[in-house]
């Protein structure tokens, strides 16, 4: 994998620059996490192997709460986050939302994500990572109004935890981690728009960029 066009400052590994070289498939994530930076490296690695990709982040609004509290409202701040990242900066080849929420089911707290990958055709992809429950001390603290990578900090007595192994790191011993989870879920999102079996999935292709319109995403 190569990453090219990096200026002084800029992350390593990372594209921080408006000029895109030929031949280089070019991704805007809505998001400056490196978690997530990471995890959308790893996917797009894996689904375009020998590609060059140059990575650009960029901060958007989501369009709902700072803590999702349902799984409707997380899959749309994906949605929203990716559409926002197209707007935002319309030349490129995909764009990727990322947004974590929680949902309550039954007496029982859980998290997840939902991933959306926006293909310069207007065609796009979507997947939810699993289900992870929460235990009493963690939904206690979001119950009285804090944020889950607050309640983890405060729980496990981590610092900055949302922007590194994130609750699925903390409650598995790090068997599976918030980079690893997020890689796995993006590479499924990938599917409608690389497999052959899904119309228009053709794979990478250079197109013009699509206008702001967001209703097919």
């Amino acid at each position: 994998m190569k990453f090219r066009g990096l200026h002084r400052g800029a992350r390593p590994g990372y594209h921080d620059a408006p000029h895109q070289e030929p031949g280089t498939m070019r991704i805007v994530v809505a998001s400056n996490n490196p978690v997530k930076l990471r995890a959308v490296e790893l996917a797009f690695g894996r689904c375009f192997a020998g590609s060059a990709l140059e990575l650009q982040a960029v901060s958007v609004a989501s369009g709902v709460s700072e803590q999702p509290m349902s799984d409707q409202e997380t899959r749309r701040g994906a949605r929203n986050r990716a559409a926002a990242a197209r707007d935002a900066m319309p030349d490129a080849d995909y764009w990727v939302g990322l947004e974590g929420g929680l949902e309550s089911l039954g007496d029982a707290l859980y998290a997840s994500a939902w991933m959306t990958v926006i293909r310069a055709d207007g065609a796009s992809g979507n997947a939810r990572t699993p289900t992870l429950p929460l235990p009493p001390a963690i939904a206690d603290l979001i119950a009285s109004g804090m944020e889950l990578g607050d309640a983890n900090d405060a729980v496990f007595g981590t610092t900055n935890s949302k922007q590194g192994s994130g609750a699925f790191g903390l409650l598995t011993g790090q068997r599976l981690t918030r980079e690893s989870v997020y890689a796995e879920t993006l590479t499924l999102a990938l599917i409608p728009l690389i497999h052959e079996l899904w119309s228009g999935g053709t794979g990478h292709r250079r197109v013009p960029p699509p206008s702001s319109d967001t209703d097919g995403v």
